[in-house]
């Protein structure tokens, strides 16, 4: 078929267009972002594999006509590709993915990872895991895979020649309920899009489609079979995400480990044994763990699954150390964006900072997301945040679509300070430069400087300012 993607460069659409190139399509594509420089290494590797991207200008049509304009929910119909060819059949990605799955599901044993808090990580964990134990999985995923990046692949979708799919299903516009993969790893469920309620109605069905076996969470099993969901059709497996319980799988130890004169992080999982772990916090941990339990699902001998799991190289901009500012700090860059997301990243902070203290800098990666999340959000840090931190506010990322732009985030900033017991800590900053400001005024040597937000991939060249070196 000949594909037209409105808004390739998305990290999904783009490594969708990569896997349909891949699979012998013909593929153009179109971004309002194309000229953008942090966007480059997105739009330079669709290009070497033979993607023609235009401006988002409607002039695609000028290259012929395609079989079908490929869209995402972010994508309004007043977009100039949609007027250029207002003939032309649709499809959504979603709708697009279960095709390309169902055409690979008689070679392929399919398996969904989905969650509301760290699928794109944990996908990527699984199917390097699969790689190291020699099963070369395709993959697609919603985050750059670094053991995946090749002079024409970005790292979100790896062409495995092997028997396996990974893929991250995505619950935000449900569109994971489209799948019916072989097997599903549940990580968890927050309060990112929906309610709880909802999300359970979500995961339920969406778990009732899944073919052969799951792997959930202790907390996800109960929410989900609680609610009535029938899953007596599949193999379960279920994990504890807290330490020291009887169950199969948990996590029986987790903290500093002193080897060979550094200190890293230790964990030892049950049934699987010890493992250092690739990435500081207690979250890493329990990926390891849920990627463990599905490769023993899968038949992996469980000799075999830590060795597969003591190597992961992560994922961009996912605990990416951007390097250490002039004062001495640590800076990480995170795409940490709804209230588990930050609070996870948070922990993982404090636990590698020397003072014991965290500058952070958050960019809502919305109007609307931050409006549903800001009382949860405020929630948490009042938790976790202590006396002398700073979570420094920047206003929310606006990537188009239709939005009321509120709240703004000097009114969070003022509403979250009138109702905090430590007020001192937030911060609003109207700008980048003025929040490099705040941070080099008051960052400490031994701090660590976390920039946490979504979609924005200047995000990254920013936490890389702030370092320096």
């Amino acid at each position: 078929m000949k594909l037209h993607f409105i808004g390739i460069g998305g990290i999904g659409m783009s490594g969708l267009a990569a896997m349909c190139r891949d699979a012998g399509h013909q593929i153009s594509g179109s971004d309002r972002g194309a000229g953008l420089p942090e966007n480059r290494h997105i739009f330079s590797k669709l290009e070497r594999q033979g993607i023609t991207v235009y401006p988002q200008d409607g002039s695609y049509i000028n290259g012929g006509k395609p079989d079908y304009l490929v869209y995402s929910s972010a994508i309004e119909e007043d977009n100039p590709d949609f007027v250029s060819g207002p003939d032309i059949p649709r499809l959504h990605r979603s709708e697009l993915l279960e095709k390309v799955i169902s055409d690979l599901s008689e070679d392929h044993t399919s398996i969904a990872v989905s969650g509301s808090c760290g699928k794109s990580t944990v996908t990527a964990y699984l199917a390097e895991a699969l790689y190291n134990l020699g099963l070369d999985p395709k993959c697609l995923n919603g985050g750059l895979v670094k053991r995946f990046v090749t002079e024409q692949m970005a790292g979100n979708y790896h062409p495995g020649k092997g028997k396996f799919l990974v893929f991250e299903a995505d619950e935000s516009d449900k569109s994971l309920l489209r799948y019916h993969p072989d097997y599903a790893l549940l990580l968890n469920i927050g309060t990112d899009h929906y309610s709880s309620e909802e999300l359970v109605r979500v995961f339920g069905t969406f778990l009732q489609q899944v073919r052969k076996g799951a792997v959930l969470s202790r907390e996800v099993y109960r929410m989900i079979t609680g609610s009535g969901y029938d899953l007596s059709h599949l193999q379960i497996t279920v994990f504890e995400t807290v330490t020291g319980t009887s169950a199969s799988h948990f996590v029986r130890s987790y903290g500093w480990n002193d080897l060979a004169g550094s200190r890293q992080f230790h964990a030892v999982l049950q049934p699987f044994g010890e493992l250092i772990l690739p990435q500081m916090g207690y979250h890493t941990a329990i990926n390891a763990l849920s990627c463990g339990a599905m490769l023993q699902m899968l038949g992996v001998d469980p000799l075999k699954i830590t060795a597969a799991l003591s190597r992961f190289d992560g994922v961009s901009r996912r605990c990416d150390l951007a390097g250490f500012s002039d004062c001495g700090c640590a800076v990480y860059d995170d795409y940490a964006h709804n209230p588990e997301k930050i609070r996870s990243c948070l922990r993982g902070m404090r636990e590698s900072s020397v003072t014991g203290r965290i500058l952070a800098v958050f960019q809502p990666h919305g109007y609307g997301p931050f409006g549903f999340m800001q009382s949860t959000l405020f929630d948490y840090l009042e938790s976790d945040l202590q006396s002398g931190d700073i979570f420094i506010l920047l206003e929310p990322f606006y990537a188009g679509g239709t939005s009321s732009f509120s709240p703004h985030s000097i009114d969070v900033t003022c509403t979250w300070q009138k109702n905090s017991r430590h007020p001192e800590t937030y911060i609003f900053a109207p700008d980048r430069e003025s929040a490099a400001q705040l941070i080099q005024e008051n960052c400490r040597r031994g701090d660590v400087i976390a920039v946490m937000g979504a979609r924005d991939n200047s995000l990254g060249d920013f936490a890389r300012r702030l370092a320096g070196k």
